[in-house]
């Protein structure tokens, strides 16, 4: 089950968050089809957020097809998104990367816009292709 983590700083909007974290989890595989979302009690519990707040979330990934709520019974994973694997071999040379740049003193913003503008010129193009 995913566990959310809200960054009331960040400037992004709460509900937003829940989506891409969600999202994240479905790319990673932690989630996967058939998955039960936390109810909107349990993550108003974990996080002291508004319950409207999670249930506009549930409501947009609903739109998009990603879960469907089943009445009585909770929110559930309809489909899954991507194929990096949180085990992925690839994760783990990201992760010595990010250990070796916190090393040499960058701040994760430094990162994020470092990963960024790398990511920016692989996938320039719509379909990814670098």
């Amino acid at each position: 089950m995913v566990e959310y983590r809200i960054d009331r700083r960040s400037g992004v909007a709460t509900y937003v968050q829940i989506v891409q974290q969600t999202k994240q989890a479905l790319r990673l595989g932690l989630l996967e089809p058939g998955d039960r979302l936390p109810t909107a009690r349990e993550v108003v519990e974990a996080t002291a957020i508004n319950p409207n707040t999670v249930l506009k979330a549930y409501r947009e990934l609903e739109r998009e097809g990603l879960v469907e709520a089943r009445r009585g019974l909770g929110t559930f994973v309809r489909k899954s998104l991507g194929a990096a694997p949180a085990d992925s071999p690839l994760r783990t040379e990201l992760d010595a990367w990010a250990v070796r740049a916190r090393a040499a003193g960058l701040e994760r913003d430094d990162v994020a816009a470092l990963f960024t503008s790398v990511l920016d010129a692989h996938f320039a193009d719509s379909k990814g292709d670098a």
